[in-house]
Order: C-alpha cells, then structure tokens, then sequence
C-alpha cells in the first residue's frame, strides 16, 4: 500500500515535469526564456512527495545538533534505568563483577565456605554504581553539550555507535574524574568499604594464605568508576542505534531532520 501511495504521487509529478519540460522548450521557441530549472527542480519535488531533508543539504550545525540529541536522550534515558535497584546488579550485560584482584581471595573463602562475604561486596559494589548514576546525569549532559565535534558528517555516517564512541574518547577522561567522588560517597555509603574490610580480615586468618599485592582496597573507587561507565555507555550506544534504526525513537524534530536524511 505505501508503495502504492508513493507511485501515485511520482506519476503525476513526472507527468508535470513532461508537461513543464514541454512547455519550456516551446516557450523557448517563441522567445520567452523561460528555465525549466526554475520552474521543478529535485527540491521541488521533494516537497511535493513531502520526502525528507537529503543527507546533502544537512548544514554542519544540523549535524551536530542532531547528534548531541541522541546522546542527550539517550543519556537520559540510561540514567533512569541503571540508576535504580538493581539496574546494574541484576542485569548481566553491565553487572560489575568482583575486582581480578580480588578473584584468589574469593576462591580461598569458597573452600571454607564463606564465599557469601565476596557476594555481598559484589552486591554492594553494584549498589553503589546504582546509587552514583544520576548524581552522575548532569556530568553527561554538560559533557554532551561541551563537546566539540570537528568530524560531525563523517559521525553521522559512521557506526551506529558512532556519536557513543566519540563522546567517550573526547570526554571520558574528564567524566571519570568527575564521577570518582560521587561513586567515592556511594561505596561508602553502600557499605562496600566495611564489606571489603570484613573480606580481607577473614582471608587473613586462613592458614598458609598469600599476602595481596598492593592497596586493593584504594583501586575500589577506580575499578567502579570504570565499570560504572562501561554499563552506562553501553546503553548510551544501544539508545544511539536504536535512533539510528528506528524512526519511532526520533521523538524530536532535530532528530528526525537529521536521521532521517540518513538512508
């Protein structure tokens, strides 16, 4: 049916470009000089098929505007989902795992059953990355709208992750370290600080066991920040692909200019 409706528009515009071209060349007979050009031309009829703006007239600032949408709401979108119970903890494509580092300690408390102390750290880990994501939100937001993008066509034609992976190289450095104090305040308030302190305590008291190398315990705060925006650019990327692919998710008229012209 949509192909059907669409012929029935393209026949009476070729029809009138006939009519015009005709028209034109005998105008141009009986000297009136009239440009055909002028009168149809391509844009002309992509209005009257009401067809979308062509990736080709997309001005720069289209383009990035567009662009910095989609990570807006997408940022948006993530941010309400992960930063809720369970919304890192219970979902296995972003749960943050015990720290490597951690992985002998685990296996030493397993053999004497009290692996339960490694799982409520990973809990609590997950719990503070839950508590820390949207105090995070405007860290996000005032990167995304900051961020300069000097390759803006060459993004919107790119992966379908594309816009994502910009964003992080540019600005991942600075968001890490933005957000390192507020997931500081949530693994102490989730009480992963006292649940690692009552891992270690117990792992040293096991018979024969071998020091830990380094301040474990200091690398928390790191290891979570880096989990934590793995999870939260993971979804960034899927909320940009799904904009990318599915003209529902272009809520907004800049995403729609701009998307749109992409096919």
């Amino acid at each position: 049916m949509k192909h059907l409706k669409t012929a029935l528009l393209i026949l009476p515009c070729i029809a009138l470009t006939s009519c015009v071209t005709q028209c034109g060349a005998n105008a141009s007979n009986n000297g009136w000089g009239v440009n055909v050009g002028t009168i149809l031309n391509a844009d002309t009829l992509n209005t009257i098929l009401g067809g979308q703006t062509s990736l080709a007239t997309l001005s720069n600032t289209d383009i990035i505007q567009g662009l910095k949408e989609a990570l807006n709401i997408g940022s948006t979108h993530v941010v309400s989902q992960l930063g809720t119970f369970n919304g890192f903890n219970a979902d296995p494509n972003i749960k943050i795992p015990l720290p490597d580092t951690l992985a002998k300690v685990d296996s030493a408390l397993s053999t004497i059953g009290m692996n339960s102390l490694t799982s409520d750290l990973e809990t609590r880990l997950n719990r503070a990355a839950e508590a820390a994501t949207p105090k995070a939100k405007a860290l996000f937001l005032s990167a995304i709208q900051n961020m300069t993008i000097n390759d803006a066509r060459e993004i919107l034609n790119g992966p379908q992750d594309a816009a994502t992976q910009y964003l992080r190289k540019a600005m991942g450095p600075q968001l890490a370290q933005d957000m390192q104090p507020l997931i500081q305040s949530a693994l102490s308030e989730a009480g992963a600080i006292r649940a690692y302190d009552n891992v270690i305590s117990r792992y040293e008291q096991i018979p024969f066991v071998s020091t830990l190398a380094g301040n474990t315990k200091t690398q928390l705060n790191d290891y979570v920040t880096t989990k934590a925006m793995d999870g939260i650019f993971y979804y960034v990327a899927r909320e940009e692909a799904a904009i990318r692919t599915n003209p529902a998710k272009r809520t907004t008229e800049i995403l729609q200019k701009v998307f749109g012209a992409r096919r």
